[in-house]
């Protein structure tokens, strides 16, 4: 997996790529909580995740928890085997999908 992040004046953009799974989830999750604590709308660009796991599904969980306390998350360019995992575990009602 890899991330690239992008800011502009409104908005932090994480452009995640590869695979979110046991065992790169720590590393999104220490970007969100670490690197990223003093943002206040995060953008997940999923164009090029190909493959969430449950571990990525929990860093993804515990960042919009994070998020709505301080401002808002949302995703976009979901993919339709990411959003198919989304919608079967029923984040597809709890994240903002674009």
């Amino acid at each position: 997996m890899t991330i690239e992040m992008k800011k502009n004046m409104e908005e932090t953009i994480l452009e995640i790529t590869g695979r979110l799974d046991t065992t790169t989830a720590p590393v999104l999750d220490k970007t969100i909580n670490e690197e990223l604590k003093d943002v206040e709308n995060l953008v997940l660009d999923l164009k090029g995740l190909e493959y969430i796991s449950s571990a990525g599904l929990r860093v993804l969980l515990n960042a919009q928890k994070k998020m709505q306390r301080v401002g808002s998350m949302k995703l976009k360019n979901v993919s339709e085997a990411v959003m198919d995992v989304f919608e079967m575990t029923g984040f597809a009602d709890i994240l903002e999908i674009e």
